[in-house]
């Protein structure tokens, strides 16, 4: 069966593809290499011992789009993961990501209609939430008003895919994700950010290795235990292998409704200060680390609760904060070398 993973050289995309050719599945990527390395495709080759379909397309043109699919008529699923992620930026620059985030979607779905299989799974975000009025948060947590630009694009996302599914035959997932960390544990592939990163653990991999001089921990005055931000932290291979499942959910018709929603993440939230206390711990380096303001679109805290989807799709993650953060400091320094 082929599969297309759009933006399957980027983090979540590369370990998604990995275990999609595990499964025996063919994979198709497309990636403008914007925020990732064509060198990924070798990482992806060495691990699963086959090379996927590159395709370098930029998603925001549409003709581009189109023919892509007119040359690939018997795709039977798409994870959508190509987007701009990142909070901070989005607030600075919202056109990008309205343009890049937006567009993106309604192009594929304009080709994935015309389709024999109309299966999609969406790469969305616990930011839909906003700051949620309870912990930890389900699946029927109010989607309240975004609190920058790359929130607002995967809640309009999720309300496209809506309103397409109503009225063509499309069958999705929205796979609302926490905070993704980790490497591959063979270190052949994980989060490589190009320029300065814009999420924690690669900024603290990056401060251990003296990429950074130090890391800022933007706010200690938040309503929390040691009033840093929590955020519920998963490993990207349980992340991978839940897009796998529900993927298959799809194929095989198991879906209950045309649009489903599942959060994934641990069911647990560290604060930040508990993110470093736990790398200097299983890295045996001392981090540098200032305290600064809070950064404009942060919330306070986020952490899933994950019954529906340990329930339904049978999935459950299996690694600790400290796995993720030893596999993601084991990446950092194969790569540094």
């Amino acid at each position: 069966m082929k599969i297309l993973v759009t933006g399957g050289l980027g983090f979540i995309g590369s370990h998604t593809v990995v275990e999609l050719q595990n499964e025996g599945f063919e994979v198709i990527i497309i990636d403008n290499l914007s925020n990732s390395s064509i060198e990924v495709l070798n990482g992806i080759e060495s691990i699963t011992g086959k090379k996927p379909l590159f395709e370098n397309i930029d998603l925001r043109e549409k003709k581009a789009v189109q023919d892509f699919f007119k040359a690939h008529k018997t795709i039977a699923g798409i994870i959508h993961f190509a987007a701009s992620k990142a909070v901070g930026e989005s607030v600075e620059n919202p056109l990008l990501y309205y343009e890049n985030n937006i567009n993106s979607i309604v192009y594929i779905l304009q080709e994935l209609t015309q389709l024999d299989n109309k299966n999609f799974i969406f790469s969305s975000s616990c930011t839909v939430y906003g700051q949620a009025q309870e912990m930890p948060i389900t699946e029927q947590a109010s989607v309240l008003p975004a609190l920058s630009p790359y929130g607002n694009t995967k809640q309009i996302g999720e309300e496209i895919i809506q309103d397409v599914a109503k009225a063509t035959e499309l069958n999705a997932i929205l796979l609302r994700y926490f905070n993704p960390i980790g490497a591959h544990p063979t270190a052949e592939i994980g989060e490589l950010p190009l320029g300065v990163p814009q999420n924690l653990v690669p900024f603290i991999t990056q401060t251990a290795i003296g990429l950074r001089e130090k890391l800022s921990v933007f706010g200690n005055d938040y309503p929390t235990p040691d009033g840093t931000a929590i955020r519920d932290y998963i490993h990207v291979v349980d992340l991978a292998k839940a897009h796998v499942i529900a993927l298959k959910r799809l194929l095989e018709k198991q879906n209950a409704t045309k649009v489903e929603t599942f959060n994934l993440g641990t069911g647990t939230g560290s604060s930040v200060l508990e993110v470093i206390t736990a790398f200097e711990k299983v890295s045996k380096q001392k981090l540098n680390y200032q305290i600064v303001a809070r950064r404009e679109g942060d919330i306070t805290e986020a952490y899933a609760d994950t019954e529906k989807a340990n329930v339904i799709l049978g999935w459950k993650a299996q690694f600790t904060l400290e796995d993720a953060l030893d596999s993601a400091w084991k990446w950092e320094q194969k790569i540094r070398r």
